[in-house]
């Protein structure tokens, strides 16, 4: 089975997503093609410590007219466009096949420094487990008033991010979200096949394989056998645990030192701040059982070729099923080769 397994990276087949219960075409060789797309222009200009016109920085005023306290570590502030609204109501709607319901929640912004050149990867780890500390408070709170609760953050234009100041964003609501959905559903099934979570099974079936790219005691960092994006990966911890707010101090230390890790190498990869979104997907918070539910984050950045050349999501893409033009142990060495 190993062998048929090694002989994928030559033809093109398709990989299994026993986490979203779905399939992704792999089709080697086709980065090798010639390229006349759009190039996307290389953000590289250096940024000053503090801004003044920059609406996350300290003391700052911010769009909507708030003045920004003169903070020294993370901060978090309600958005001031939020995408939900705490007041909605979630009355279900029916009008034959039409369907619709009211969207309650709250959106939150978290600045990871006060330094507006930053960036997770360039911070010192110690700061960074300040930022892991603070997504777990924020999960606490949240979770208490809303059933999910989505940590995650855009980094780069490519990736829509408004403003270049370190930042995520943190989204609660009342409704589980399709993704959510169907990863608890998957889970569901496999410990209820096997008696273990899926996701602690999958951990320790790659260590110290061909798609890990960064481990220690506690963590696995993993180029999925089913990504999708050229570079995506998976962070696990190897041991169960449903949220952040289960992780022990000297767990988050390790966290802390994987998560600058790869994203350090992500930079020196193409030698550019490598854009991405990443989130956390922790169980939920609607009264179910989280014995099934192993916390896990999703790094999915869109630079295929270079600092210039993105993977675009079209055509067959979008009206079939996900695919992509290099293996996912060709990305991981790549990676494990940018240390």
């Amino acid at each position: 089975m190993i062998r048929a397994m090694q002989a994928l990276s030559d033809q093109s087949h398709r990989r299994y997503n026993p986490l979203l219960d779905e399939w992704v075409l792999v089709s080697p060789g086709r980065t090798r093609r010639p390229w006349a797309g759009a190039v996307e222009p290389e953000h590289r200009q250096a940024l000053p410590p503090y801004d003044p016109d920059c609406y996350l920085c300290p003391g700052n005023a911010r769009a909507a007219g708030d003045v920004n306290p003169a903070y020294s570590t993370t901060f978090v502030f309600d958005n001031d466009f939020a995408a939900l609204d705490p007041d909605a109501p979630t009355t279900p709607l029916t009008d034959g096949l039409l369907r619709a319901e009211g969207a309650a929640g709250t959106c939150r912004v978290v600045c990871f420094t006060p330094r507006h050149d930053a960036s997770l990867g360039g911070m010192p780890v110690g700061e960074v487990r300040r930022v892991i500390d603070t997504w777990a408070e924020q999960t606490s709170e949240l979770g208490a008033d809303y059933a999910w609760v989505q940590v995650f953050e855009n980094r780069g234009v490519a990736m829509g991010a408004s403003n270049p100041h370190p930042h995520g964003q943190i989204w609660a609501g009342s409704a589980l979200p399709n993704e959510a959905g169907r990863e608890r559903e998957t889970q569901r099934r496999h410990l209820s096949a096997t008696g273990r979570r899926l996701l602690v099974d999958y951990a320790a079936q790659e260590q110290g394989g061909p798609r890990a790219v960064v481990e220690n005691d506690d963590w696995l960092i993993v180029v999925p056998f089913w990504a999708v994006w050229p570079f995506e990966t998976l962070t696990l911890p190897k041991k169960p645990a449903s949220r952040l707010t289960d992780l022990d101090g000297a767990v988050r230390d390790q966290l802390a030192e994987v998560m600058v890790e790869l994203l350090q190498r992500y930079d020196r990869l193409f030698s550019t701040p490598f854009p991405y979104s990443m989130g956390w997907h922790q169980a939920p918070f609607d009264g179910s059982a989280t014995d099934a539910w192993q916390l896990h984050a999703h790094y999915y950045p869109p630079l295929l070729r270079s600092a210039s050349v993105r993977k675009f999501m079209v055509g067959y893409e979008l009206l079939a099923e996900p695919q992509r033009d290099l293996t996912p142990e060709e990305a991981a060495e790549r990676l494990r080769g940018a240390g």
